[in-house]
């Protein structure tokens, strides 16, 4: 009798879905999600001829019905090991409503959409970002962002576009990733799954560039200049903390946060300096 396969999703193909991918990916069914076809397809050819087995499903992750749907196919190829979802979209990439759309209530959508399929084992990890770690927002505030059902979400007055730049959008938009995980760490044990969050610092991917060479580049640099080391960090490191985070060895991580940042949070803690949301990370 044949054993049931694991099954690994990751959302999103940029620089760290693709080191994730790579690094979860060998001897399991290997989901891979985008909403862009084109680098979809080209990402499930390059793994594939790497010895994956992929399978590939074009998914807008604002979109419910295509979450529930990507949820489904995964869970009828095999046993759910883990989720790991990066996709999403920076402040020079897209604008506040989008932002939103994609970073916040697909975030929401995709933990919601895997629980029925949660088996003990099961892991979900969420990819925030550092610029959530410098979001201040009150309780109250914090609580809807936890709590507000999906199909809710972008109607928080939190999010109105009327009242936000992209970048305070994006830094709100990782703290409710964060919040999001705490809350959804309680159903998803109870069937013996765990969630947990990333939040990368300056990681050097395109959609890291892209920003770098945007307005908050400067800013961006700065931190890394007096961050503990000094560097931007790279996809594989992003790997190498969820590997971690998926594997049995985290078996008590949950409902938490782990900051991948090279020390930024610290640095500008220590020296006193008043970290700005409008400091964004891409996690790409």
């Amino acid at each position: 009798m044949t054993a049931a396969r694991d099954v690994v999703v990751v959302t999103g193909t940029g620089g760290m879905g693709r080191a994730i991918a790579r690094r979860l990916g060998a001897g399991h069914a290997l989901v891979l999600a985008d909403v862009r076809q084109e680098a979809l397809d080209a990402l499930a050819r390059t793994l594939a001829d790497e010895g994956h087995d992929v399978h590939p499903v074009r998914v807008d992750v604002s979109q419910a019905a295509e979450v529930a749907d990507l949820a489904g196919r995964a869970a009828g190829l095999g046993r759910l090991r883990c989720v790991v979802h990066t996709a999403g979209v920076s402040p020079t990439q897209a604008p506040v409503e989008t932002i939103v759309a994609v970073d916040v209530v697909g975030t929401a959508l995709v933990l919601d959409a895997f629980l029925p399929h949660v088996v003990p084992g099961t892991v979900a990890v969420c990819i925030a970002s550092m610029a959530g770690t410098m979001a201040s927002v009150d309780l109250e505030v914090a609580r809807l962002l936890a709590s507000t059902p999906a199909a809710e979400l972008a109607g928080l007055a939190v999010f109105d576009p009327a009242g936000l730049d992209r970048g305070t959008a994006y830094s709100l938009a990782k703290r409710a990733n964060q919040l999001r995980v705490q809350a959804a760490s309680v159903p998803w044990g109870r069937r013996g799954g765990r969630v947990v969050s990333v939040s990368p610092g300056v990681i050097a991917t395109p959609m890291g560039a892209a920003e770098l060479a945007g307005p908050s580049g400067d800013a961006m640099r700065s931190m890394v200049a007096m961050s503990g080391t000094g560097r931007l960090g790279t996809p594989d490191d992003i790997a190498a903390a969820v590997e971690f985070l998926v594997s049995p060895a985290a078996s008590f991580v949950t409902g938490t946060d782990l900051l991948v940042d090279g020390g930024v949070i610290a640095a500008l803690a220590t020296a006193g300096t008043d970290a700005s949301p409008s400091s964004p990370n891409p996690a790409g």
